[in-house]
């Protein structure tokens, strides 16, 4: 067994160290009060200090306008699948969704409980391999949905998307790996365990003029505007995991910004697809234009299926965790998110390499 182990589970997913070792240490004595975080009211000083942070953060790592408000939910992203619509999609109105893969069609099957959907693309008959670029838009759709970056089958959005109506995009797995104009977004959210923190937490981002504009009657807790006056405050919310969320956005200005990390993510990445593409091997699953740098999905190549599970433990044997496929498609899924060293790729890389000399 190898004594380094390199994490690349697509979420949960790999953290800075610097972060954990700060994590591990609130856990004890938070911000030298005796108290650990983990028994600290939401109420105190020392928590509404470290919100105010976090925000503070986000907004200047990704240049969020002030016409901006951010929310911190407890949960996940599967909420917010039908939260949002619930508050942003009117009975009688209409939004298009981009299907371009799992979550994407998770999202628009809750959309459909508020209000008309129209289904802008759909790539499952390719094994959602590529985005599909030529949507086709509605008539006065209230807003246009669209999944960044797509986990289960490694592809992803490149650049920010031009769209007459607002657009509402699930950022989950790529959000801060490359700078984007937020002012291209009316809503980004999604759950904070890919790029940012533990489970436990999502996030939504949300340009002031979307709120309240709904006619239906919304409960308190699945109400937007609810936790956006109270300051995600509005009940206890998930104090370690924003804790966790401060500390990764604090590691990330630190590094040099998002423009460092992006720039990284994207060696990271051409490594990787280097190497699949040109080990005998392995082959990529998605359109070369649209693979994803945060969930690189290959397999055995035509004629070597039957070496997948002998890879799988080949490279388990040499510290790799988590790169097997999601169950839905199977081969194997090595997650690079911002926290993934090069080091880590470097041997991943060396791993495909050495197992492929054994097969020659």
């Amino acid at each position: 067994m190898a004594n380094k182990v390199y994490n690349f589970s697509a979420g949960p997913s790999v953290l800075p160290e610097q972060a954990l070792k700060e994590a591990s240490a609130a856990c004890i004595d938070y911000a030298n009060s005796g108290i650990s975080i983990l028994s600290m009211s939401h109420r105190s000083k020392p928590i509404e200090n470290m919100f105010a942070e976090t925000e503070q953060f986000l907004r200047d790592l990704m240049g969020i306008p002030e016409n901006y408000d951010i929310v911190f939910l407890g949960g996940g992203c599967s909420l917010l699948f039908c939260m949002l619509p619930m508050n942003f999609l009117d009975q009688n109105a209409t939004a298009d969704y981009a299907l371009t893969g799992v979550w994407a069609n998770k999202a628009c099957k809750e959309a459909k409980l508020f209000g008309n959907v129209n289904v802008a693309c759909d790539t499952k008959a390719d094994v959602y391999n590529h985005i599909d670029k030529n949507l086709k838009l509605s008539d006065n759709a209230t807003y246009l949905h669209v999944t960044a970056n797509n986990t289960i089958y490694g592809t992803e959005y490149k650049e920010d998307i031009d769209s007459p109506v607002p657009v509402i995009a699930d950022m989950s797995s790529n959000i801060l790996s490359r700078p984007i104009d937020v002012s291209k977004y009316a809503v980004i959210y999604g759950g904070a365990q890919k790029n940012l923190a533990p489970a436990g937490v999502s996030f939504v981002i949300v340009r002031d003029d979307m709120l309240g504009k709904v006619a239906r009657e919304l409960p308190s807790m699945v109400n937007v505007n609810t936790h956006v006056d109270n300051n995600s405050m509005f009940n206890t919310p998930p104090v370690f995991p924003i804790y966790v969320l401060r500390e990764t956005l604090k590691w990330m200005k630190a590094e040099g910004g998002l423009e460092v990390i992006y720039r990284r993510n994207q060696e990271k990445a051409a490594k990787l697809y280097a190497e699949i593409d040109r080990n005998s091997l392995f082959r990529g699953t998605a359109a070369t234009e649209d693979r994803s740098s945060m969930n690189i999905c290959f397999v055995m190549s035509e004629g070597n299926e039957a070496l997948a599970a002998e890879f799988m433990e080949f490279a388990k044997a040499r510290g790799m965790v988590g790169i097997k496929g999601h169950r839905l498609v199977g081969g194997f899924r090595a997650s690079c998110y911002n926290a993934c060293s090069a080091e880590a790729v470097d041997a991943l890389v060396a791993c495909m390499q050495e197992f492929e000399q054994m097969h020659k």
